[in-house]
Protein backbone atom coordinates (compact mmCIF):
# COMPACT_ATOMS: atom_id res chain seq x y z
CA UNK A 1 0.00 0.00 0.00
CA UNK A 2 0.88 3.51 -0.75
CA UNK A 3 0.98 6.46 1.15
CA UNK A 4 -2.41 7.54 0.09
CA UNK A 5 -4.08 3.74 0.86
CA UNK A 6 -3.47 3.02 -3.01
CA UNK A 7 -2.22 -0.46 -4.59
CA UNK A 8 1.19 0.37 -5.22
CA UNK A 9 2.91 -2.12 -7.66
CA UNK A 10 6.64 -2.68 -8.29
CA UNK A 11 8.72 -4.97 -10.98
CA UNK A 12 11.06 -7.05 -9.40
CA UNK A 13 14.10 -6.96 -11.37
CA UNK A 14 16.97 -9.45 -9.26
CA UNK A 15 20.65 -9.66 -11.38
CA UNK A 16 21.04 -13.08 -12.63
CA UNK A 17 22.26 -15.42 -10.48
CA UNK A 18 25.12 -16.62 -13.18
CA UNK A 19 26.66 -13.23 -13.19
CA UNK A 20 28.07 -13.67 -10.15
CA UNK A 21 31.56 -14.30 -9.86
CA UNK A 22 32.19 -13.57 -13.38
CA UNK A 23 35.99 -14.75 -14.90
CA UNK A 24 38.02 -14.31 -17.14
CA UNK A 25 37.74 -16.32 -20.46
CA UNK A 26 40.38 -18.87 -20.98
CA UNK A 27 40.78 -20.97 -24.51
CA UNK A 28 40.27 -24.57 -24.34
CA UNK A 29 42.71 -26.95 -26.12
CA UNK A 30 41.93 -29.90 -28.32
CA UNK A 31 40.06 -33.01 -26.81
CA UNK A 32 39.48 -30.99 -23.06
CA UNK A 33 35.92 -30.53 -23.51
CA UNK A 34 33.89 -33.55 -24.90
CA UNK A 35 30.19 -34.43 -24.99
CA UNK A 36 29.34 -37.73 -26.13
CA UNK A 37 25.88 -38.49 -26.50
CA UNK A 38 24.70 -41.99 -25.03
CA UNK A 39 20.10 -41.35 -25.28
CA UNK A 40 17.20 -39.69 -24.73
CA UNK A 41 18.32 -36.78 -22.97
CA UNK A 42 21.66 -38.44 -21.26
CA UNK A 43 25.18 -36.73 -22.59
CA UNK A 44 28.28 -38.10 -20.99
CA UNK A 45 30.54 -34.60 -20.45
CA UNK A 46 34.52 -34.69 -20.58
CA UNK A 47 35.43 -31.39 -18.91
CA UNK A 48 39.57 -31.25 -18.36
CA UNK A 49 39.87 -34.51 -15.84
CA UNK A 50 35.99 -34.75 -15.02
CA UNK A 51 33.55 -36.76 -15.89
CA UNK A 52 29.79 -35.59 -15.76
CA UNK A 53 26.60 -37.39 -16.67
CA UNK A 54 23.06 -35.99 -17.67
CA UNK A 55 19.56 -37.71 -17.03
CA UNK A 56 20.58 -41.23 -17.01
CA UNK A 57 17.59 -43.27 -18.33
CA UNK A 58 19.71 -46.45 -20.14
CA UNK A 59 17.37 -49.30 -19.83
CA UNK A 60 14.24 -50.38 -18.99
CA UNK A 61 10.77 -48.86 -20.14
CA UNK A 62 9.48 -45.08 -18.81
CA UNK A 63 6.23 -43.77 -17.43
CA UNK A 64 5.20 -47.63 -16.77
CA UNK A 65 5.23 -49.10 -20.04
CA UNK A 66 4.69 -46.49 -22.47
CA UNK A 67 8.28 -45.31 -22.94
CA UNK A 68 10.74 -47.18 -24.54
CA UNK A 69 14.26 -46.09 -25.94
CA UNK A 70 14.40 -45.39 -29.75
CA UNK A 71 18.46 -45.40 -29.69
CA UNK A 72 20.57 -48.54 -28.74
CA UNK A 73 23.24 -46.90 -26.48
CA UNK A 74 26.85 -47.73 -26.85
CA UNK A 75 27.64 -51.07 -25.62
CA UNK A 76 29.74 -49.33 -22.37
CA UNK A 77 27.31 -47.25 -21.09
CA UNK A 78 27.40 -49.18 -17.72
CA UNK A 79 31.04 -48.20 -17.47
CA UNK A 80 30.28 -44.44 -18.62
CA UNK A 81 28.29 -44.13 -15.51
CA UNK A 82 30.39 -45.92 -13.34
CA UNK A 83 33.77 -44.05 -14.00
CA UNK A 84 31.68 -40.33 -13.81
CA UNK A 85 32.75 -38.11 -11.26
CA UNK A 86 29.15 -36.61 -10.74
CA UNK A 87 25.58 -37.31 -12.12
CA UNK A 88 22.66 -34.01 -13.26
CA UNK A 89 19.01 -35.50 -12.89
CA UNK A 90 16.89 -32.63 -13.94
CA UNK A 91 13.75 -34.04 -12.69
CA UNK A 92 11.83 -36.99 -11.40
CA UNK A 93 10.02 -38.06 -14.43
CA UNK A 94 10.59 -41.68 -15.14
CA UNK A 95 12.87 -40.70 -18.64
CA UNK A 96 15.04 -38.77 -16.55
CA UNK A 97 15.56 -40.20 -13.59
CA UNK A 98 15.25 -43.73 -14.31
CA UNK A 99 15.50 -46.62 -11.08
CA UNK A 100 16.38 -49.37 -14.21
CA UNK A 101 19.23 -47.52 -14.79
CA UNK A 102 19.69 -46.34 -11.39
CA UNK A 103 19.67 -50.17 -9.56
CA UNK A 104 22.39 -51.25 -12.63
CA UNK A 105 24.53 -48.56 -11.61
CA UNK A 106 24.13 -48.63 -7.69
CA UNK A 107 25.11 -52.40 -7.64
CA UNK A 108 28.59 -51.09 -9.32
CA UNK A 109 28.42 -47.96 -7.59
CA UNK A 110 26.14 -46.53 -4.33
CA UNK A 111 28.58 -43.74 -4.07
CA UNK A 112 28.77 -42.31 -6.99
CA UNK A 113 27.57 -38.53 -6.46
CA UNK A 114 24.28 -37.43 -8.01
CA UNK A 115 23.07 -33.92 -7.86
CA UNK A 116 19.43 -32.61 -8.14
CA UNK A 117 17.45 -29.27 -7.32
CA UNK A 118 15.89 -28.08 -4.39
CA UNK A 119 12.37 -28.52 -6.01
CA UNK A 120 9.20 -28.68 -4.19
CA UNK A 121 8.63 -32.31 -4.78
CA UNK A 122 11.90 -33.87 -3.95
CA UNK A 123 13.22 -35.27 -6.74
CA UNK A 124 14.00 -38.99 -5.23
CA UNK A 125 10.92 -38.85 -3.02
CA UNK A 126 10.32 -42.24 -3.90
CA UNK A 127 14.01 -43.55 -3.38
CA UNK A 128 13.36 -45.80 -0.07
CA UNK A 129 10.16 -47.41 -1.83
CA UNK A 130 12.32 -47.88 -4.90
CA UNK A 131 14.69 -50.49 -3.56
CA UNK A 132 17.44 -48.69 -4.98
CA UNK A 133 20.70 -48.55 -2.91
CA UNK A 134 22.20 -45.06 -3.62
CA UNK A 135 24.57 -43.06 -1.03
CA UNK A 136 25.71 -39.51 -2.18
CA UNK A 137 22.45 -37.84 -3.40
CA UNK A 138 22.96 -33.98 -3.02
CA UNK A 139 20.11 -31.62 -3.09
CA UNK A 140 21.45 -28.36 -3.99
CA UNK A 141 19.80 -24.98 -3.90
CA UNK A 142 18.75 -22.50 -7.04
CA UNK A 143 21.08 -20.42 -8.21
CA UNK A 144 24.63 -20.92 -6.64
CA UNK A 145 27.45 -22.06 -8.25
CA UNK A 146 28.67 -25.43 -7.23
CA UNK A 147 32.56 -25.91 -7.37
CA UNK A 148 33.63 -28.98 -8.89
CA UNK A 149 37.31 -27.83 -9.34
CA UNK A 150 39.49 -25.02 -10.14
CA UNK A 151 38.14 -25.09 -13.89
CA UNK A 152 34.13 -26.74 -13.35
CA UNK A 153 31.37 -25.47 -12.19
CA UNK A 154 27.35 -25.66 -12.38
CA UNK A 155 24.39 -24.15 -10.87
CA UNK A 156 20.80 -25.50 -11.07
CA UNK A 157 17.66 -23.40 -11.88
CA UNK A 158 14.35 -23.63 -11.89
CA UNK A 159 12.83 -24.95 -14.93
CA UNK A 160 10.24 -22.08 -16.12
CA UNK A 161 7.49 -24.07 -17.62
CA UNK A 162 7.12 -26.48 -15.00
CA UNK A 163 9.16 -24.73 -11.73
CA UNK A 164 7.53 -27.09 -9.04
CA UNK A 165 9.46 -30.01 -10.22
CA UNK A 166 11.74 -29.59 -13.30
CA UNK A 167 15.07 -27.57 -13.75
CA UNK A 168 18.04 -26.47 -15.80
CA UNK A 169 21.58 -26.70 -15.30
CA UNK A 170 23.82 -23.85 -16.68
CA UNK A 171 27.57 -25.77 -16.73
CA UNK A 172 30.95 -23.50 -16.86
CA UNK A 173 34.36 -24.59 -17.87
CA UNK A 174 36.94 -22.16 -18.16
CA UNK A 175 34.12 -19.36 -18.86
CA UNK A 176 34.65 -20.20 -22.16
CA UNK A 177 31.96 -22.76 -22.43
CA UNK A 178 28.51 -22.09 -20.78
CA UNK A 179 25.59 -24.85 -21.65
CA UNK A 180 22.27 -23.90 -20.46
CA UNK A 181 20.30 -27.25 -20.72
CA UNK A 182 16.29 -25.72 -20.95
CA UNK A 183 13.80 -28.62 -21.38
CA UNK A 184 9.98 -27.38 -22.65
CA UNK A 185 6.50 -28.83 -23.05
CA UNK A 186 6.18 -27.03 -26.39
CA UNK A 187 7.43 -29.51 -28.21
CA UNK A 188 5.20 -28.54 -31.65
CA UNK A 189 6.21 -25.06 -31.98
CA UNK A 190 9.58 -25.46 -33.75
CA UNK A 191 9.15 -21.62 -35.00
CA UNK A 192 9.34 -20.59 -31.15
CA UNK A 193 12.56 -22.87 -30.52
CA UNK A 194 14.15 -21.28 -33.73
CA UNK A 195 13.54 -17.91 -32.66
CA UNK A 196 14.89 -19.04 -29.30
CA UNK A 197 18.47 -20.02 -30.82
CA UNK A 198 17.79 -16.86 -32.57
CA UNK A 199 17.78 -14.24 -29.60
CA UNK A 200 20.48 -16.31 -27.68
CA UNK A 201 23.05 -16.78 -30.02
CA UNK A 202 24.64 -20.16 -28.92
CA UNK A 203 27.34 -21.22 -30.71
CA UNK A 204 26.61 -25.01 -30.91
CA UNK A 205 22.80 -25.88 -30.74
CA UNK A 206 22.28 -29.46 -30.01
CA UNK A 207 17.99 -30.82 -29.61
CA UNK A 208 17.67 -33.89 -27.76
CA UNK A 209 15.81 -35.39 -24.90
CA UNK A 210 12.66 -36.59 -27.18
CA UNK A 211 14.35 -39.97 -28.49
CA UNK A 212 11.65 -42.67 -27.52
CA UNK A 213 9.09 -44.68 -29.12
CA UNK A 214 5.91 -46.66 -28.02
CA UNK A 215 7.44 -49.80 -29.29
CA UNK A 216 5.39 -52.32 -26.88
CA UNK A 217 2.59 -53.94 -29.78
CA UNK A 218 -0.57 -52.93 -27.41
CA UNK A 219 0.54 -49.42 -28.02
CA UNK A 220 0.82 -49.13 -32.26
CA UNK A 221 -1.82 -46.59 -32.77
CA UNK A 222 0.02 -44.47 -30.66
CA UNK A 223 3.24 -44.92 -32.36
CA UNK A 224 1.62 -44.32 -35.46
CA UNK A 225 -0.34 -41.33 -34.48
CA UNK A 226 2.62 -39.55 -31.74
CA UNK A 227 4.55 -37.73 -34.56
CA UNK A 228 7.92 -36.51 -33.12
CA UNK A 229 9.23 -33.34 -33.78
CA UNK A 230 12.23 -34.12 -36.19
CA UNK A 231 15.69 -32.66 -34.95
CA UNK A 232 16.86 -32.29 -38.38
CA UNK A 233 14.06 -30.18 -39.35
CA UNK A 234 14.70 -28.31 -36.51
CA UNK A 235 18.17 -27.68 -37.21
CA UNK A 236 17.45 -26.57 -41.07
CA UNK A 237 14.68 -24.06 -39.57
CA UNK A 238 17.65 -22.74 -37.30
CA UNK A 239 20.27 -22.51 -40.33
CA UNK A 240 17.94 -19.96 -41.97
CA UNK A 241 17.30 -17.93 -39.58
CA UNK A 242 20.69 -17.73 -38.30
CA UNK A 243 24.43 -18.74 -37.91
CA UNK A 244 24.69 -21.07 -35.26
CA UNK A 245 26.16 -24.71 -35.84
CA UNK A 246 23.91 -27.32 -34.65
CA UNK A 247 24.11 -31.02 -34.21
CA UNK A 248 21.87 -34.09 -34.08
CA UNK A 249 23.62 -36.72 -32.39
CA UNK A 250 23.57 -40.35 -32.83
CA UNK A 251 25.05 -42.54 -30.29
CA UNK A 252 28.25 -42.91 -29.42
CA UNK A 253 28.72 -39.84 -31.80
CA UNK A 254 31.46 -37.09 -29.66
CA UNK A 255 32.00 -33.49 -30.29
CA UNK A 256 34.91 -31.77 -29.47
CA UNK A 257 34.20 -28.22 -28.45
CA UNK A 258 37.51 -26.79 -28.71
CA UNK A 259 37.68 -27.79 -32.29
CA UNK A 260 34.30 -26.70 -33.07
CA UNK A 261 34.38 -23.39 -31.54
CA UNK A 262 37.97 -22.88 -33.77
CA UNK A 263 36.73 -24.17 -36.98
CA UNK A 264 33.08 -25.31 -36.84
CA UNK A 265 34.72 -27.16 -40.39
CA UNK A 266 36.82 -29.15 -38.69
CA UNK A 267 36.35 -32.62 -39.31
CA UNK A 268 37.87 -33.64 -36.62
CA UNK A 269 35.47 -31.56 -34.78
CA UNK A 270 32.27 -34.50 -34.58
CA UNK A 271 33.30 -37.88 -34.18
CA UNK A 272 30.68 -40.28 -34.98
CA UNK A 273 30.71 -43.69 -34.02
CA UNK A 274 32.28 -46.76 -35.95
CA UNK A 275 30.96 -47.91 -39.17
CA UNK A 276 28.06 -50.71 -38.04
CA UNK A 277 27.10 -48.91 -34.87
CA UNK A 278 23.92 -50.10 -33.92
CA UNK A 279 22.08 -46.65 -33.92
CA UNK A 280 18.18 -47.95 -33.57
CA UNK A 281 16.95 -50.03 -31.01
CA UNK A 282 14.70 -53.15 -32.55
CA UNK A 283 14.41 -55.31 -29.30
CA UNK A 284 13.11 -54.34 -26.10
CA UNK A 285 13.21 -57.04 -22.90
CA UNK A 286 9.44 -56.31 -22.07
CA UNK A 287 8.51 -59.24 -19.78
CA UNK A 288 10.37 -58.17 -16.38
CA UNK A 289 8.83 -55.09 -16.70
CA UNK A 290 5.53 -56.31 -17.42
CA UNK A 291 5.62 -58.79 -14.90
CA UNK A 292 5.91 -56.54 -12.33
CA UNK A 293 3.22 -54.68 -13.63
CA UNK A 294 0.93 -57.82 -13.91
CA UNK A 295 2.03 -58.86 -10.11
CA UNK A 296 -0.51 -55.72 -8.74
CA UNK A 297 -3.86 -57.14 -10.63
CA UNK A 298 -4.18 -59.85 -8.31
CA UNK A 299 -3.45 -58.00 -4.98
CA UNK A 300 -5.04 -58.58 -1.97
CA UNK A 301 -6.01 -55.27 -1.78
CA UNK A 302 -8.50 -55.15 -4.66
CA UNK A 303 -10.34 -58.13 -3.30
CA UNK A 304 -12.34 -55.23 -0.63
CA UNK A 305 -14.10 -52.75 -2.83
CA UNK A 306 -13.52 -50.29 0.23
CA UNK A 307 -9.89 -49.25 -1.24
CA UNK A 308 -11.44 -46.90 -3.80
CA UNK A 309 -12.59 -44.84 -0.60
CA UNK A 310 -8.90 -45.65 1.29
CA UNK A 311 -6.84 -44.50 -1.57
CA UNK A 312 -8.69 -41.68 -2.56
CA UNK A 313 -8.73 -40.38 0.83
CA UNK A 314 -5.13 -40.83 1.03
CA UNK A 315 -4.52 -39.02 -2.53
CA UNK A 316 -6.36 -35.89 -0.13
CA UNK A 317 -7.74 -33.93 -3.38
CA UNK A 318 -11.14 -32.70 -2.77
CA UNK A 319 -13.44 -29.39 -2.58
CA UNK A 320 -13.03 -29.57 -6.42
CA UNK A 321 -16.54 -29.44 -8.39
CA UNK A 322 -15.53 -32.54 -10.87
CA UNK A 323 -16.85 -36.02 -10.99
CA UNK A 324 -14.59 -38.84 -12.33
CA UNK A 325 -15.80 -42.22 -14.03
CA UNK A 326 -12.35 -44.59 -13.64
CA UNK A 327 -12.65 -47.41 -15.35
CA UNK A 328 -10.41 -50.57 -15.28
CA UNK A 329 -9.53 -51.86 -18.71
CA UNK A 330 -7.99 -54.66 -20.30
CA UNK A 331 -4.55 -53.77 -23.03
CA UNK A 332 -7.31 -52.25 -25.73
CA UNK A 333 -8.98 -50.54 -23.47
CA UNK A 334 -12.24 -51.98 -23.19
CA UNK A 335 -13.75 -53.28 -19.67
CA UNK A 336 -11.43 -55.54 -18.07
CA UNK A 337 -13.10 -59.09 -17.05
CA UNK A 338 -14.50 -58.49 -13.58
CA UNK A 339 -12.79 -54.96 -13.20
CA UNK A 340 -13.69 -52.00 -10.98
CA UNK A 341 -15.85 -49.43 -12.86
CA UNK A 342 -16.91 -46.46 -10.17
CA UNK A 343 -17.54 -42.51 -9.50
CA UNK A 344 -15.86 -40.23 -7.64
CA UNK A 345 -17.21 -36.81 -6.78
CA UNK A 346 -14.26 -34.56 -5.67
CA UNK A 347 -16.84 -31.67 -4.58
CA UNK A 348 -17.27 -33.66 -1.19
CA UNK A 349 -15.25 -37.10 -1.89
CA UNK A 350 -18.23 -39.10 -2.51
CA UNK A 351 -18.55 -41.99 -4.08
CA UNK A 352 -21.94 -42.11 -5.49
CA UNK A 353 -23.82 -44.26 -7.43
CA UNK A 354 -24.92 -42.38 -10.21
CA UNK A 355 -23.96 -38.78 -11.16
CA UNK A 356 -25.27 -36.13 -8.66
CA UNK A 357 -28.19 -33.94 -10.13
CA UNK A 358 -25.80 -30.58 -9.82
CA UNK A 359 -24.36 -29.16 -12.78
CA UNK A 360 -20.90 -30.63 -12.96
CA UNK A 361 -17.92 -31.00 -15.14
CA UNK A 362 -17.74 -34.99 -15.83
CA UNK A 363 -14.32 -36.91 -17.07
CA UNK A 364 -14.23 -40.33 -17.79
CA UNK A 365 -10.59 -42.39 -17.45
CA UNK A 366 -9.91 -45.71 -19.08
CA UNK A 367 -6.81 -47.62 -17.26
CA UNK A 368 -5.24 -50.16 -18.00
CA UNK A 369 -5.44 -52.54 -15.22
CA UNK A 370 -1.90 -53.43 -14.55
CA UNK A 371 -0.58 -49.72 -14.77
CA UNK A 372 -3.58 -48.62 -12.70
CA UNK A 373 -3.07 -50.91 -9.65
CA UNK A 374 0.35 -50.56 -9.72
CA UNK A 375 0.72 -46.57 -8.71
CA UNK A 376 -2.60 -47.13 -6.39
CA UNK A 377 -0.60 -50.15 -4.75
CA UNK A 378 2.29 -48.26 -4.55
CA UNK A 379 1.09 -44.63 -4.17
CA UNK A 380 3.09 -43.44 -7.22
CA UNK A 381 2.07 -40.51 -9.62
CA UNK A 382 -0.17 -40.35 -12.39
CA UNK A 383 2.64 -39.38 -15.10
CA UNK A 384 2.71 -43.32 -15.40
CA UNK A 385 -0.72 -43.01 -16.49
CA UNK A 386 -0.94 -40.26 -18.92
CA UNK A 387 2.25 -39.37 -19.79
CA UNK A 388 2.88 -43.27 -20.78
CA UNK A 389 -0.38 -43.48 -22.61
CA UNK A 390 -2.32 -46.21 -20.10
CA UNK A 391 -5.03 -44.02 -20.47
CA UNK A 392 -8.16 -42.82 -22.47
CA UNK A 393 -9.86 -39.92 -21.90
CA UNK A 394 -13.14 -38.07 -22.13
CA UNK A 395 -14.35 -34.81 -21.18
CA UNK A 396 -17.62 -33.07 -20.87
CA UNK A 397 -17.12 -30.12 -21.17
CA UNK A 398 -13.12 -30.88 -22.66
CA UNK A 399 -11.40 -28.58 -19.95
CA UNK A 400 -8.37 -29.23 -18.70
CA UNK A 401 -8.58 -29.62 -15.18
CA UNK A 402 -5.33 -28.26 -14.42
CA UNK A 403 -5.72 -28.77 -10.55
CA UNK A 404 -6.81 -32.21 -10.96
CA UNK A 405 -4.17 -33.34 -12.83
CA UNK A 406 -1.58 -31.33 -11.30
CA UNK A 407 -2.19 -32.48 -7.81
CA UNK A 408 -1.84 -36.28 -9.27
CA UNK A 409 1.11 -35.51 -11.05
CA UNK A 410 3.04 -33.85 -7.81
CA UNK A 411 1.07 -33.68 -4.93
CA UNK A 412 0.47 -36.52 -3.57
CA UNK A 413 1.51 -38.18 -0.30
CA UNK A 414 5.64 -38.89 -0.12
CA UNK A 415 4.75 -42.09 1.61
CA UNK A 416 2.08 -44.99 0.11
CA UNK A 417 -0.94 -45.88 1.24
CA UNK A 418 -0.88 -48.37 4.35
CA UNK A 419 -2.67 -51.34 2.51
CA UNK A 420 -0.99 -53.57 5.74
CA UNK A 421 -3.45 -51.55 8.07
CA UNK A 422 -5.74 -51.19 5.64
CA UNK A 423 -5.88 -55.09 5.41
CA UNK A 424 -5.90 -55.55 8.89
CA UNK A 425 -9.37 -53.61 9.49
CA UNK A 426 -10.65 -55.74 6.44
CA UNK A 427 -10.05 -58.83 8.10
Amino acid sequence: MDENSGLLLLELNPPNPWDSDPRSPEDLAFGEVQITYLTHACMDLKLGDKRMVFDPWLTGPAFARGWWLLHEPPSDWLERLCRADLIYISHMHSDHLSYPTLQKLSERRPDVPIYVGDTERPVFWNLNHSGVQLTNINVVPFGVWQQVDKNLRFMILMDGVHPEMDTCIIVEYKEEWKAQFIKTERKKLLNYKAQLVKDLQPRIYCPFAGYFVESHPSDKYIKETNTKNDPDQLNNLIKKNSNVVTWSPRPGATLDLGRMLKDPTDSKGIVEPPEGTKIYKDSWDFKPYLDTLSAAVGDEIFLHPSWIKEYFTWAGFKNYNLVVRMMETDEDFNPFPGGYDYLVDFLDLSFPKERPSREHPYEEIRCRVDVIRHVVKNGLLWDDLYIGFQTRLQRDPDIYHHLFWNHFQIKLPLTPPNWRSFLMHCG
